[in-house]
């Protein structure tokens, strides 16, 4: 058991909470099994969670915990989030991704480079000035390792005057393991330049 150096998904929500405060607005990207969700709601209890979801049974399961549990500031979307702006029409604080597919569900029903990389686009350009994005990038399964060359294929050309962008990997590990990548934006972006669709 290791103390230190956590677990990708971990390390993304620690990041997350330094950030993040109450009445913010928070993005799940990937709603899968609601753990990202729910961490997020916890941090905005007078704030807004949106989640995404392209599979109508996990978004049904997940609708009916919510329920259950009496959480209402939960917003559950059954679309791709690649469509997150027509939804979302404040400037979120923070954006989580888990890319790949969902453990335990169907293998065939993964993210895709080209939906993924149309809503970091997206999100990017929405995300709150001094907000943060979180991509957990799995490779292990079929599509997954293009996906993440295409992934950071766009990070790297990302401005550096507006984001601030590392990876974080396990450098000891065999085969295709799993990496973090964390994108900041300049908390002196706003104004005009905040809204340039030329940001990227």
């Amino acid at each position: 058991m290791f103390k230190i150096i956590l677990k990708i998904t971990e390390m993304a929500q620690n990041y997350v909470k330094q950030v993040l405060r109450d009445r913010d607005v928070a993005v799940d990207a990937t709603l899968g099994n609601g753990n990202d969700t729910i961490f997020l709601s916890g941090l905005v209890p007078e704030g807004r969670v949106y989640s995404f979801e392209i599979q109508r049974e996990c978004v049904k399961k997940f609708k009916k915990e919510i329920e259950i549990k009496g959480i209402r500031n939960i917003e559950v979307i059954n679309d791709g989030h690649e469509n997150m702006d027509l939804y979302i029409k404040e400037s979120p604080k923070a954006i989580m991704f888990n890319l790949g597919y969902l453990p335990g569900g169907y293998k065939n029903v993964i993210t895709r480079p080209e939906t993924t990389i149309a809503a970091l686009k997206k999100g990017l350009k929405m995300l709150s000035p001094g907000g943060i994005i979180t991509i957990a990038v799995y490779r292990g399964h079929e599509g997954g390792e293009e996906e993440g060359n295409a992934v950071l294929d766009f990070i790297n050309g990302l401005d550096p005057k507006i984001y601030n962008a590392m990876v974080i990997k396990y450098v000891n590990r065999k085969g295709m393991a799993p990496f973090l990548i964390v994108i900041e934006k300049n908390c002196s972006v706003g104004g005009d330049k905040y809204n340039n669709p030329d940001l990227l």
